[in-house]
């Protein structure tokens, strides 16, 4: 298990610290009232509160967040597990985008945030038995596949939780997710509005429900304009380049005659593009080139990439806020939130 603290709240050690009886002393009340002011009970009188938070002011006191945390039964530390190798983390802009956008939503809270990447069996395990100690508050989850037993130790151990990327359309766990058919199907359309009518798709893994849906959505785009889905036109990948690279090689020699490929990620389609300049087809002219994601991947390439763009930042952000929402207050029935995607046309379509 690789784990990372990304960032830290502002406790620490230090000497002459102003302590809570020196609060109390001068504020004139009980060291028991400081203490309801300071964690924000509603049982105290206006007065009363004015009254210490002058005193805090006034002596500089900082409260012992470990101290308030071990109270409340706390750790006030939020995990983000990703169950992916390292290398796979690092080379896809997705993952970096979803941890910028967690660390925004947390920057004014008093949370840690550990990184956690557990790619494999013995990472798991030692995960396992880190969550089973319950020493986070609650859980951010991304990049989990449909067969993973993380999320089910979740639920077992009552650790609030929430997905990134729904594991089926009956997700039991607080869910942020795009909406990947849609935007599947707006990128097939667009390739179709092009004039293109063998188009090509590389998925992503179809044990991830995203990749699924990405699939349903350039099927249901042929069958609605009239076309046969043609399997020979599909071909897996894992979202990395070096499946696309394998996927867009299976597809030239099954239907050389191919005019357009859409590529459930920009990293698939990065490594799409290889294998058609190698076999001399050129961009846009002979075969026309969309991925997923719209990251920096996609405006970066030569010609740019036309890509569906999912707000992953946003992602990151919602699933921040809502699983601190359920860290408060568990909900009856967990939130599923799916938020739109956007087809950026750049020039290799």
């Amino acid at each position: 298990m690789v784990s990372r603290t990304i960032r830290t709240g502002n406790g620490g050690r230090g000497t002459g610290r102003p302590t809570l009886e020196e609060v109390a002393a001068r504020a004139g009340v009980g060291r028991g009232t400081v203490s309801r002011v300071i964690n924000g009970s509603p049982r105290v009188s206006e007065r009363t509160r004015a009254a210490v938070e002058a005193a805090v002011a006034e002596l500089g006191y900082v409260p012992n967040r470990a101290a308030r945390a071990l109270a409340a039964n706390r750790t006030d530390a939020i995990a983000l597990v990703v169950p992916e190798p390292e290398d796979r983390f690092f080379a896809e802009p997705y993952f970096s985008d979803i941890v910028r956008g967690v660390g925004a939503a947390l920057a004014d809270t008093d949370m840690q945030l550990l990184l956690t990447l557990a790619g494999s069996d013995r990472e798991r395990r030692r995960l396992a038995q880190y969550l089973a100690a319950h020493r986070v508050d609650g859980v951010l989850l991304v990049s989990v596949h449909a067969d993973d037993p993380l999320p089910d130790l979740l639920e077992q151990l009552e650790i609030p939780a929430v997905i990134s990327g729904r594991r089926s359309e009956d997700e039991t766990l607080p869910a942020v997710d795009s909406d990947n058919f849609e935007g599947a199907r707006a990128a097939v359309g667009h390739l179709l509005a092009r004039g293109r009518r063998s188009i090509a798709t590389i998925t992503g893994r179809l044990d991830v429900y995203g990749a699924q849906r990405r699939l349903d959505g350039y099927r249901e785009a042929l069958t609605a304009a009239g076309l046969t889905v043609d399997e020979r036109l599909t071909a897996l990948g894992d979202f990395t380049e070096e499946g696309g690279v394998r996927a867009m090689r299976e597809l030239l020699e099954r239907r050389p005659d191919l005019d357009a490929v859409f590529a459930g990620s920009d990293v698939m389609a990065a490594g799409a593009r290889q294998v058609l300049r190698e076999a001399g087809r050129r961009i846009p002219q002979d075969v026309s080139l969309v991925g997923f994601d719209d990251s920096a991947v996609a405006r970066h390439m030569d010609p740019p990439l036309t890509s569906v763009r999912q707000p992953i930042e946003e992602m990151g952000r919602t699933m921040a806020q809502v699983l601190l929402q359920e860290i408060t207050a568990r909900s009856t029935e967990p939130p599923q939130i799916v938020v739109p995607t956007e087809l950026v046309v750049r020039d290799s379509s």
